[in-house]
């Protein structure tokens, strides 16, 4: 039986609920200071390769209201930027790389000033050939994007001999996936404002998702000392990966600098578009086998990223594609090739599964494929093969606990068995044909194979307040309410009494990015370090009022108390009081980096994470065999998330989440150059959602915060496989590049035959 929680597992009101309903949520681009901030403005490049001859800045400057005109060379550091590998400029010196760099920055007195300033500006460009596939840029005469080469790095899995074993299979599937560049789409546009304090700081609000990693940055782009500027996240209206990239923080900080004003700078939707990372778009060229019954043995793949002009996240999620690629199954052999690859695309970043959405349509594809060929059952074939504790993985990693993929299967299976059943009986209609399908997925939860860890500071006043010191950035994924839930249970407080003072790097330590879905795990483990050592001094304080042994008291209602008699207790303001006196410390720092092992560069062995998430979804479909019309019914998701902190915050993910993949599935594709904002592109809607059933699957995580892991990036990956698995039973004709818009649907709908008064 679990055990009995005060906060934890309980739908609590989240902490920015309120505000937020209210609209008192502060926004970067609606925060007011006491005098108008300048406007600043970015002038970009609109050609994807060439040599920078000169930047004629004359004309702009003239006109009224234009204070500066900002170039490269007025950058005082170091002018570089990325996360990973530094490649990316603020400002462009002597090359472009894509349509979408900058290189100018304008600051004026007001936003028409700004604008006419960009028309003003001009450059003398020598055209340079430019690729935009990842093949054109791999081939041996292709222009070099960057001087050491085209090919950003590869990753390598390899275990076993997969020729030998390829010889044994029964069924052995190969097949070509792509999947397409997507726009993140969060609701609110880059933005943000800075100002310099009374003792020159400089500060910033940003809409960010690292506000610890754009401080550093900074730093290094101006050349000053870490205390002279100040990071604060603003309430941020969505992320999803993009704001992990330095977007208007550099512009903004670079501006502070000269000017000692203060300045805001605000993307368009036009240039979010343009200027921010994409999903990667990949190609997956995957080989499978399996023994006659199902038993999946052999796995190859080679993978290719389009990283477009910059790195960013691409050797992450080029290293976490070949990692998933077996999906959450047990194989004995394994040889993936990973290549990520520069081309003079804008570039790609971070977005909600580091490239495991990508690799899961192709390893559930094949999967399916498998089942059919063998005549297997969907679901039977993915029980079959499912990951269990004490199975090894393509890495060489050694699965012990919290592998809660095999339930989640079983928690499909009524609903699955439930569909079927009903699909035999319906009344079928001649144009529309019904498909149900499934999909599967792992997910390492925090950084792969590399240290990422996270730190907290917990504070107890004399009075007994209690607060909460977070780098720990909250996109809406609410973050701030799982540590304060995690927190409170810790010290026996209500969430209401905890104060918490988040993501602004003057006050927090780093908590790491907002990204791989670490946070609960990571940053969770930080926080309840800090309160595990608080509580420890609280109660050998305790001991010496109450008499009682260490081990029988308990935190209840603001007290520590005898665990058998809590009016036996002493009040908390008192034993801080006890505490100051005698000189030790109420304030305490928590730490937490999952245990890893580095991927050995050679055949990737080693612990890329210290946990997995895992989930299955069925997907219910109608195609409309004369549109191509898809309609999605029904999603009903299982995800073992470890432990449930926020049950409703949970299904609040996995409803979200699977928004997001019937995008992926079914409509989202970024084509540079002719995507411009969202007249250009297909979004799902409210009336694109079908009914979603999620299920919470708790498998203890012996390492987690109360056990818990994560679930904001597993929440999306098995939509889209699930959704394609379905289309393909509906038409029994498989679907391999996404999206499975209308044309690759109805062009699948021809060749299956289904296609009314068409030949296939």
């Amino acid at each position: 039986m679990d055990k009995a929680y005060r906060t934890i597992g309980k739908s609590i009101l989240r902490t920015d609920a309120v505000d937020k309903v209210k609209g008192l949520a502060a926004f970067s681009a609606d925060i007011d200071l006491s005098s108008p901030p300048l406007v600043l403005k970015v002038f970009r490049s609109g050609i994807p390769h060439a040599k920078i001859i000169k930047i004629h800045t004359e004309k702009a400057l003239a006109i009224e209201g234009v204070l500066r005109v900002f170039t490269a060379k007025d950058i005082p550091g170091k002018n570089l930027l990325g996360i990973i590998n530094k490649d990316q400029p603020l400002l462009a010196a002597d090359k472009v790389r894509s349509a979408a760099d900058a290189v100018a920055l304008v600051a004026a007195e007001t936003e028409e000033a700004a604008l006419k300033a960009l028309d003003a500006i001009s450059v003398e460009y020598e055209k340079l050939p430019a690729v935009f596939s990842p093949e054109d840029a791999m081939a041996a005469d292709a222009p070099l994007i960057h001087p050491k080469g085209n090919q950003l790095a590869a990753r390598f899995v390899k275990k076993g001999d997969v020729e030998a074993i390829f010889q044994q299979c029964a069924s052995v599937i190969e097949r070509t996936y792509r999947t397409s560049m997507v726009e993140h789409n969060y609701l609110e546009p880059d933005a943000g404002i800075g100002y310099l304090d009374v003792d020159g700081t400089l500060v910033i609000y940003a809409s960010t998702q690292n506000p610890h990693y754009d401080h550093k940055e900074i730093v290094t782009l101006l050349g000053v000392p870490d205390d002279k500027v100040r990071i604060i996240q603003a309430t941020t209206g969505g992320g999803f990966g993009s704001k992990l990239d330095l977007n208007t923080q550099g512009f903004i900080g670079l501006a502070l600098y000269h000017l000692k004003r203060a300045v805001r700078c605000v993307y368009t939707r036009e240039e979010a578009y343009l200027a921010t990372a994409k999903r990667h778009p990949l190609t997956i060229h995957m080989k499978t086998g399996a023994d006659a019954t199902g038993r999946l043995r052999a796995l190859r793949a080679k993978i290719i990223c389009d990283t477009g002009a910059y790195g960013s996240y691409g050797i992450a999620v080029m290293s976490r594609a070949a990692v998933h690629a077996t999906g959450p199954y047990a194989f004995e052999a394994i040889d993936v090739e990973s290549l990520c690859i520069y081309t003079n695309n804008p570039f790609c970043g971070a977005m909600r599964g580091f490239g495991t959405p990508q690799i899961a349509f192709a390893h559930e594809s094949q999967i399916d494929l498998h089942a059919e060929d063998l005549k297997i059952d969907p679901l039977q074939i993915r029980l079959l093969n499912a990951l269990r504790p004490g199975s090894e993985t393509a890495t060489g990693q050694v699965l012990t606990h919290s592998v809660g993929i095999s339930q989640c299967i079983e928690a499909i299976r009524p609903y699955y068995e439930s569909a079927i059943s009903q699909w035999a009986t319906a009344e079928h209609h001649p144009y529309k044909k019904r498909g149900i399908g499934v999909g599967a997925m792992w997910y390492g939860i925090g950084n792969t194979g590399v240290q990422n860890p996270s730190t907290a500071r917990v504070e107890m006043d004399l009075s007994g307040a209690v607060t909460l010191y977070t780098g720990c950035a909250d996109i809406g994924q609410g973050s701030t309410t799982i540590l304060t839930q995690i927190l409170a249970e810790t010290l026996g407080l209500s969430p209401e009494q905890i104060n918490v003072v988040a993501a602004d790097t003057q006050f927090t330590t780093n908590a790491g990015a907002t990204s791989a879905s670490r946070q609960t795990y990571i940053s969770g483990n930080a926080v309840k370090d800090a309160a595990d050592k608080l509580s420890d001094v609280l109660r050998t304080e305790a001991v010496n009022k109450l008499r009682v042994s260490k081990k029988s008291l308990v935190f209840a209602d603001g007290c520590v108390a005898v665990a058998t008699n809590h009016e036996k207790c002493v009040d908390l303001a008192s034993l801080a009081k006890r505490i100051h006196a005698k000189g030790a410390p109420l304030v305490w720092q928590g730490y937490f980096d999952p245990e890893t092992v580095p991927l050995s560069p050679t055949d990737g062995q080693g612990i890329p994470y210290g946990t997995y998430a895992f989930a299955c979804q069925m997907a219910q479909v109608v195609v409309d065999v004369l549109t191509g019309e898809i309609t999605v019914e029904r999603i009903v998701a299982a995800h073992d998330v470890g432990k449930a902190i926020h049950p409703e915050n949970v299904k609040g993910q996995i409803c979200g989440g699977t928004a997001m993949g019937i995008g992926f599935a079914l409509m989202e594709e970024f084509k540079p150059g002719e995507t411009k904002s969202m007249k250009d592109y297909v979004l799902p809607t409210s009336m694109d959602m079908p009914e979603v059933i999620p299920i919470i699957i708790e498998s203890h995580e012996p390492s987690g915060p109360f056990g818990a892991k994560g679930v904001g990036e597993p929440a999306l990956i098995p939509t889209a496989p699930a959704i394609l698995n379905a289309i393909s039973r509906a038409l029994n004709q498989r679907i391999y590049t996404l999206p499975a818009n209308l044309e690759r649907v109805l062009d699948a709908s021809i060749q299956s035959g289904h296609f009314a008064g068409r030949k296939k």
